[in-house]
């Protein structure tokens, strides 16, 4: 089985060096600049319970080095998947299969989603059908990913806590494909559940993303100040019950009540969400993703988001001002 990972940073790098380190697949990754020449030196370097392991893994800056794949995962953010579309190119072939590990609402959502709504492109994640074209929606199988991972150094990945990516195909079938990755996922020590309705669980994690992080980088505060502030709370809720709407109205299943959500986030405690974290360094933030997305569904399906509004104007503003934009 040929793996290519597309995108090696913090979760591409983690899942590319428990796949090389079982040996059971032909694993490579594309990556760039400091992080590329030391894995390139040293192999890919992964801290784990405490332990430092060396995956030995071929590793290039150019992804028509490394010829047509089997499976390609697709681990950069967002917004950085249209302009990689050509560089993306070489590695598919007829049979490949593409693994979406993006936060936020997927560009491919509609696909095969049935309803009135089948086939519909999204602007905000995909502005004028670009990616829809060029990888094609029936080669994707959907991921959520829960491990908490960083990059402490070029080459060398820290894994925190969690080992669960979900997978599922956009028609819910558990086909040969998702379950052979799945199958091979687990052999590589993670949990790869494959779910009838990935949909669902994208929006439990896409329920909190879109509400904590845009108020964190607004405010510069953890997930527990958040829950704590009253106002701050409340505005978190109101963007969630504005989520759950659409999100109901689009067949998706929540299972647990949004107070329930809401205190489980600031359980988690001191913790800075990732767009907070982009803000603070200076990277492009994942705002069209996790905001904006939310909001045109909100259009597309005549549900009301004053207050998803209002917050997507105030940090995509915030954004803008500090050169962390990019959209689509």
């Amino acid at each position: 089985m040929r793996i290519t990972v597309f995108g090696a940073g913090a979760i591409g790098g983690y899942l590319a060096a428990k796949l090389a380190i079982a040996g059971r697949v032909d694993l490579s990754i594309v990556a760039r600049g400091a992080h590329l020449e030391a894995i390139k030196a040293s192999g890919l370097r992964l801290v784990e319970d405490g332990k430092e392991t060396v995956a030995s893994v071929r590793a290039a800056a150019r992804a028509e080095e490394l010829g047509r794949q089997d499976y390609v995962v697709l681990a950069l953010k967002a917004h950085s998947l249209a302009p990689a579309l050509q560089e993306i190119a070489p590695l598919l072939g007829g049979g490949t299969a593409v693994v979406t590990m993006q936060n936020g609402v997927p560009w491919w959502y509609f696909y095969k989603a049935g309803g009135a709504l089948d086939g519909t492109r999204l602007d905000a994640v995909d502005p004028g059908g670009r990616i829809w074209e060029a990888i094609g929606p029936e080669r994707v199988i959907g991921s959520v990913i829960y491990p908490a991972v960083e990059v402490d150094a070029p080459g060398l990945i820290r894994h925190v806590e969690g080992m669960r990516f979900s997978l599922g195909e956009p028609s819910g079938e558990k086909s040969e494909r998702v379950t052979a990755l799945a199958r091979e996922m687990v052999k590589a020590g993670l949990q790869a559940p494959i779910r009838e309705d990935i949909r669902s669980e994208i929006w439990v994690k896409l329920w909190g993303n879109l509400s904590f992080n845009p108020i964190s980088a607004l405010t510069c505060s953890t997930l527990a100040a958040i829950v704590a502030d009253e106002g701050t709370r409340a505005v978190v809720r109101s963007m969630m019950i504005e989520a759950q709407a659409i999100g109901e109205s689009l067949g998706v299943r929540f299972l647990i009540p949004v107070d329930r959500r809401i205190k489980g986030a600031g359980d988690v405690g001191e913790h800075k969400t990732s767009m907070l974290q982009d803000l603070e360094r200076g990277r492009p933030m994942e705002i069209d993703a996790l905001v904006g997305a939310v909001q045109e569904l909100g259009r597309l399906t005549a549900k009301p988001t004053p207050t998803i509004d209002s917050v997507l104007a105030l940090v995509r503003r915030l954004a803008i001002e500090r050169g962390c934009y990019r959209e689509g």
